[in-house]
């Protein structure tokens, strides 16, 4: 399963779980406390919440009225993107101060990325961040959007990657505490859900790196996300690693990493035939540079291609199209 279809199903499962069974705190069972994004206890008068609160490490959605919460779970219930994101305008505008707003452009970022109109994605996820800065989910989407959509001849190119690299590390940083979560979340989907977002937050970091010519940088972060998605390795990390492993000289290990993008990339795939490319060059380079013992060395080796462009690779786990 692709890390965004992980992270999809716990956010879905959340949500659904809120907007299913909120209800005005006065309704709410006397043992039950709200809580506050630090963990702390939170009475709020007059919020609607979900009758059993998460972990205290995980936020607890709240409404402000009944009839906010109405308005949410029409919203919600909506599953064309373009509705969806017209009702979330609408809801943000009625309630401004609401916290479920960003739930509502959530989803509609999620429904975007199923029909594959990133920008879309984009646009709608910058709304949810503007609504709920902590949360990792619209945070590491946006920044693999913009990492995988932006090219060198965009004229905001520097800036689209900047904001890439900020949504990120802002995922990264608040992996623990940002995830908005149901009472019973499966701890194990939940864990699943933390390790794809880390994945793709250190997948777009790599990108970064490697757009910048940060050869060094993009190796770090391309073997953090390998390391966080050990279960379910994914081939264009091995064949991005490859590629600054390649620019950085480390042929050994270049070759070692382009092998990998074959063994797990899909048959037939562009993956796999940009993997391909990527290992048979490397094993060239290396041929030409250790000739066989007692032979005399070419005169003039023919100068291998170029690596494959990381960004002409399929998209990563974080955006699949």
């Amino acid at each position: 399963m692709k890390p965004t279809a992980i992270i999809a199903a716990v956010l879905l499962t959340g949500l659904a779980a809120f907007a299913q069974t909120a209800t005005p705190q006065t309704q709410t069972p006397p043992s039950t406390t709200p809580q506050s994004q630090s963990g702390a206890t939170n009475q709020a008068p007059g919020a609607a919440q979900a009758q059993t609160a998460p972990p205290a490490s995980h936020k607890v959605l709240q409404a402000g009225s009944q009839e906010e919460l109405k308005a949410y779970q029409d919203a919600f219930a909506l599953t064309d993107p373009d509705k969806l994101e017209a009702a979330a305008n609408d809801f943000s505008t009625k309630y401004p101060n609401s916290q479920l707003r960003a739930s509502l452009y959530i989803r509609a970022m999620n429904l975007y990325a199923q029909s594959n109109n990133t920008e879309k994605v984009i646009d709608t996820g910058r709304q949810a961040i503007a609504a709920d800065p902590t949360n990792p989910i619209p945070l590491v989407q946006v920044a693999s959007a913009l990492a995988e959509s932006t090219r060198e001849s965009d004229i905001d190119r520097d800036q689209r990657m900047a904001e890439a690299a900020k949504d990120a590390h802002a995922a990264i940083d608040n992996i623990e505490t940002g995830l908005v979560l149901p009472a019973n979340a499966d701890p194990a989907r939940v864990e699943a859900a933390k390790r794809s977002i880390l994945t793709m937050a250190y997948d777009t970091l790599g990108m970064v790196d490697l757009g910048k010519k940060d050869y060094t940088a993009a190796v770090t972060n391309l073997q953090q996300a390998i390391s966080k998605s050990a279960g379910n390795p994914e081939a264009v990390l091995y064949l991005r690693l490859s590629v600054a492993q390649d620019n950085l000289k480390q042929y050994p290990q270049a070759l070692d990493s382009a092998n990998k993008a074959v063994q797990y990339a899909k048959d037939g795939s562009q993956a796999q035939n940009l993997a391909k490319m990527q290992q048979a060059r490397l094993q060239k380079l290396m041929s030409a540079q250790a000739p066989a013992a007692g032979a005399a060395p070419p005169s003039a080796a023919p100068a291998p291609s170029s690596p494959p462009n990381p960004s002409s690779a399929p998209t990563s786990p974080s955006n699949p199209h």
